[in-house]
């Protein structure tokens, strides 16, 4: 047992707990599929949003916006320690609205989550938002398009390279004497001793912890240590444009400007798994509502496309919990690897290395999808 504790799978979430364990002074290997997984971080849009999150879980809400807050935190360290920078801006993002009708159902689902009970907490950076209509929309945003009904802004919200921070995220761990452990797909765990033995082809391993943040792959993992884990993949596709002027420094919701000038547009959700080909009838959507966004986009050369699998829960909020049956398996599956990537690295590890999730989290134990139905 030359490891303290072991986490499977090393996509953003699964690296970001590693990295994370190790400032706890833990001894952290990460097992993982390497490149051939189907990593959920190829169709990131990069948003570190929390301003809309949460209708329905207040504790969700609070989680996001928590974590929004600590990524000042995240980049500087990573940077301090790798010298990448992951392109975190937080300037604000603008959740802009076509139609009118649009505009309407987006103010009435804001407030809506502002008015819920449990939305305040000490230490929780309130929700802010303003609603803007058409004119007040383009004084801010001179170049959006002229039938563009308003916007709800919120200085919460922000973006990053989610390449970068990927990338990040596996050299800081290395420096900090994380094994990363490729080609390794975990096929079964056993408890015995103590101990859980993980076991692929041709390899096993034995620790005296483990971290489930295999994507997908928790959902046949989860119930060998008694956890239950229901996912369900969503299908997106996201359009990388030519490198253009800078003419957009906030966020929006579904269009975003890098540091590097590209423009990325996206996300489509497709409850499908049939094949990662782009299809051209979602392009044509999201390009077509980009330009109606900003005209300036029509003349812009589209140099990649793709589509790739990401993971959501039954209700789309996170799971993290500690199994009952054999305490020391946690299990950690979300939709928003980026935007809680920050907790997911000063927040969480802590717990883990503790041997107890906080209360907070209980919002976010498997048991909430197996509650009785009111008669």
């Amino acid at each position: 047992m030359d490891y303290d504790i072991i986490v499977i799978g090393g996509g953003l979430v699964g690296i970001s707990i590693a990295w994370g364990l190790s400032r706890c002074g833990e001894r952290v290997a990460v097992v993982d599929e390497g490149d051939l997984a189907n990593r959920a971080g190829r169709a990131n849009f990069g948003l570190v949003w929390s301003s809309s999150k949460g209708l329905g879980n207040a504790a969700y809400s609070r989680w996001s916006r928590t974590s929004t807050a600590n990524w000042h935190q995240l980049a500087a360290e990573l940077k301090a320690e790798t010298g990448i920078d992951t392109g975190f801006v937080q300037s604000g993002g603008f959740s802009i609205r076509l139609t009118p009708t649009e505009l309407e159902r987006g103010i009435a689902s804001m407030a809506k989550l502002a008015g819920q009970p449990g939305m305040d907490a000490e230490g929780t950076p309130p929700l802010e938002y303003e609603v803007l209509d058409q004119a007040e929309t383009r004084r801010r945003l001179p170049l959006v398009g002229e039938s563009v009904a308003g916007a709800i802004f919120s200085p919460l919200d922000g973006h990053a390279n989610a390449l970068r921070l990927f990338a990040a995220f596996h050299r800081a761990a290395q420096q900090r004497g994380v094994h990363y452990l490729p080609h390794r797909k975990t096929t079964a765990i056993h408890h015995r001793a103590g101990a859980f033995e993980l076991a692929g082809d041709g390899w096993r391993l034995a620790v005296g912890k483990i971290v489930l943040a295999a994507g997908i792959g928790n959902t046949a993992l989860a119930p060998m240590v008694g956890l239950d884990v229901p996912l369900s993949p969503s299908r997106g596709q996201i359009i990388v444009t030519e490198r253009l002027k800078p003419f957009l420094s906030h966020a929006t919701g579904h269009l975003r400007q890098t540091d590097e000038g590209s423009v990325l547009i996206g996300e489509s959700k497709e409850a499908t798994i049939d094949h990662q080909r782009p299809r051209g009838s979602i392009t044509a959507v999201l390009a077509e509502r980009a330009v109606r966004t900003f005209p300036l986009l029509k003349d812009a050369s589209a140099v990649r496309v793709w589509a790739a699998f990401r993971v959501v829960t039954p209700d789309g909020y996170p799971i993290y919990e500690q199994s009952e049956s054999f305490p020391g398996a946690f299990a950690c599956a979300c939709h928003s690897g980026v935007t809680l990537a920050a907790n997911h690295a000063l927040v969480l590890p802590r717990q883990i290395s503790a041997g107890a999730l906080s209360d907070d989290l209980s919002a976010f134990h498997s048991r909430r999808f197996h509650v009785p139905a009111a008669p």
